[in-house]
């Protein structure tokens, strides 16, 4: 979810980025406290997006000092490649200055590629099905490969995601589309490999999904197919929402919710997405008191994980009509910057020390 958000967003602030000045980030203290293993942190998306550069650059900076790392998740940009602007280009003119501008404030960078639609699985990206194009195309394959490889040697992410939510991919989409994904991914995957980029390499996974939730069981499924399909992982990132899984509270989430997958798969977790509404929508129940708990609950998970990382794409909520109603109010702050209940125990959680 959100990488259509972030295009637009970082397109904006490019000549901005180019001249910003330091900012400096919390310092994550916490002397007495259990320390953390996990980095913490957001995207850049704002509440608005019809809005101004300096607008867009306090929205980021707002959260720089709740984070000690931001997470690029980003769809390739298909429309301007099959137009034929150089995937390098492309990283050089909107993903690089973001990262570099990421780093001036000391944060970490975890970088999740989205190459079909993040609001419908079953879907392929917005833009190619605009275009009657597929990753099936072996032309469009060759895009992503040189964009992905293009994203790893210019920025270098300490963690780089070659696909988002694989599982719920396969169990949704046209096995096509999904074996597109994992030969594209995997061969991506060696040449950065043999080009020994630093970074690590994941693919997510959805929570919800591996424990058989989203279809309304309670069957625990896990990600064995993930790890066959996509060997080169190192790392696993997950996509949770659990409120969309039937949970109706947030201490109803199993303590190994998290830690079970990392024990499956024999790798370390990262959350890349996700979080827990503040209102109640359709079905739904919830309030902002409800989302501070979740928050205190999902520490719990990734301590009992040790995890690496854990994001939300959103700190802020969406004020646009194209926000998703279910994914509108997952800020930990409201659409005018006013912070809600959750944020304080999102930065008691933080100002525990980092130890990786």
């Amino acid at each position: 979810m959100g990488q259509m958000y972030i295009r637009r967003i970082v397109q904006r602030t490019l000549a901005f980025l180019a001249a910003a000045a330091l900012v400096a980030c919390g310092d994550g203290a916490g002397p007495g406290r259990p320390p953390r293993s996990y980095l913490m942190g957001f995207s850049a998306i704002p509440p608005r997006f019809d809005s101004t550069t300096a607008y867009v650059i306090t929205a980021i900076d707002n959260w720089v000092p709740h984070a000690d790392a931001a997470i690029m998740h980003v769809s390739p940009p298909w429309a301007a490649m099959l137009g034929g602007y150089s995937p390098a280009q492309a990283v050089d003119t909107v993903e690089v200055p973001l990262a570099n501008y990421y780093r001036a404030k000391h944060l970490a960078i975890v970088f999740t590629v989205d190459a079909t639609d993040g609001l419908n699985r079953a879907a392929e990206a917005p833009e190619l099905v605009t275009l009657g194009r597929s990753i099936t195309d072996t032309a469009v394959q060759r895009l992503y490969r040189e964009w992905v490889y293009a994203v790893a040697t210019k920025i270098q992410p300490e963690y780089l995601g070659l696909g988002a939510e694989t599982n719920l991919i396969k169990a949704l989409a046209p096995d096509s589309v999904y074996q597109a994904l994992k030969t594209m991914a995997n061969a991506v995957a060696a040449q950065i490999n043999a080009a020994g980029v630093p970074t690590k390499l994941f693919v997510s996974v959805q929570v919800e999904t591996a424990w058989g939730r989203l279809g309304g069981g309670t069957t625990y499924v896990g990600v064995a197919q993930d790890l066959t399909d996509f060997p080169f992982v190192e790392a696993i990132g997950l996509s949770s929402y659990p409120y969309l899984g039937g949970f109706a509270q947030p201490e109803n989430v199993p303590l190994d919710y998290y830690s079970r997958i990392a024990q499956d798969a024999a790798k370390p977790v990262l959350v890349v997405e996700g979080g827990w509404s503040s209102v109640s929508f359709d079905t739904l129940v919830s309030s902002p008191a409800e989302q501070s708990r979740y928050i205190a609950r999902q520490a719990q998970l990734l301590d009992s994980a040790r995890a690496k990382g854990v994001f939300q794409l959103t700190f802020y909520d969406l004020d646009s009509p194209a926000a998703p109603p279910l994914f509108a109010h997952l800020g930990l702050a409201d659409s005018v910057f006013n912070p809600k209940p959750a944020l304080a125990v999102w930065d008691d959680v933080f100002h525990r020390s980092y130890v990786p």
